[in-house]
């Protein structure tokens, strides 16, 4: 287990004055990497190694999300390895021990010379210490997508959108379909759920194509290729009486 302390930034809120959701999923984010550096198992040491942690997907659940200057902890744990997968949970807590937020995530470790995925060397295995399962309600890693949807405007990945692998940010794709939500007037503050898949990297001067479909509580964004293939797919989920 691995945990730090931090504050709500007025540069992490919303217009509402509450941690964006995005702010939160790179609170985790953040976390998993401060823990894997911190065992000397992060980016230098997957550099040298020709290895890279990429993440396949993402459930995190809201209870609540925290107002500016309050006072909280990050944690994550992961708690199992299963071939060339790991598998990690995070949670956002306040100081007093009320759970605002908690996350399952799924990871695909990758022999970038090679490019395809590999199994975890006994070195990496044994610098983490697994901790059981946080009790949450696990959902499927797998977003369903129907052929229906509604066609949204392009958007070309810039510069800002990659990281240090060249590839789009885990983040940024979300950022970009929780931006397309907001354009189309829903209440992101009212998410109590995102899932994520992520499916293919895409990498400077790709055009992603989003399609939109909704349902009764739940609105899928699919971020695709020019053929219909996604890159990501971000499902969000509104609570069915918002405060």
């Amino acid at each position: 287990m691995y945990t730090y302390n931090s504050r709500i930034r007025y540069s992490e809120i919303d217009k509402e004055g509450k941690l964006s959701l995005l702010s939160l999923l790179n609170y985790f984010q953040d976390c998993s990497t401060f823990h894997s550096e911190d065992l000397g198992l992060g980016y230098n040491y997957l550099l040298k190694r020709d290895l890279l942690w990429v993440l396949s997907a993402w459930q995190i659940v809201v209870h609540r999300y925290p107002e500016l200057c309050e006072k909280v902890i990050i944690g994550t744990a992961p708690y199992e390895f299963r071939s060339v997968i790991g598998f990690r949970n995070f949670w956002l807590n306040t100081e007093a021990g009320e759970q605002l937020a908690c996350a399952n995530s799924v990871w695909t470790l990758l022999d970038t010379k090679r490019g395809r995925p590999t199994k975890p060397t006994p070195e990496i295995i044994n610098g983490y210490q697994l901790a059981e399962k946080i009790p949450m309600e696990y959902a499927d890693r797998k977003i369903t997508i129907s052929s229906e949807g509604a066609p949204l405007p392009p958007i070309e990945v810039k510069s800002h959108h990659l990281d240090t692998n060249n590839h789009v940010n885990n983040g940024q794709y979300i950022n970009i379909a929780l931006d397309l939500l907001t354009d189309h007037k829903q209440n992101i503050n009212e998410i109590f759920q995102l899932r994520a898949e992520y499916r293919k990297q895409a990498v400077l001067g790709n055009i992603l194509y989003p399609k939109l479909i909704s349902t009764a509580n739940t609105e899928i964004i699919s971020l695709q290729d020019a053929d219909g293939n996604p890159y990501c797919v971000a499902e969000v989920t509104y609570k069915e009486n918002p405060c």
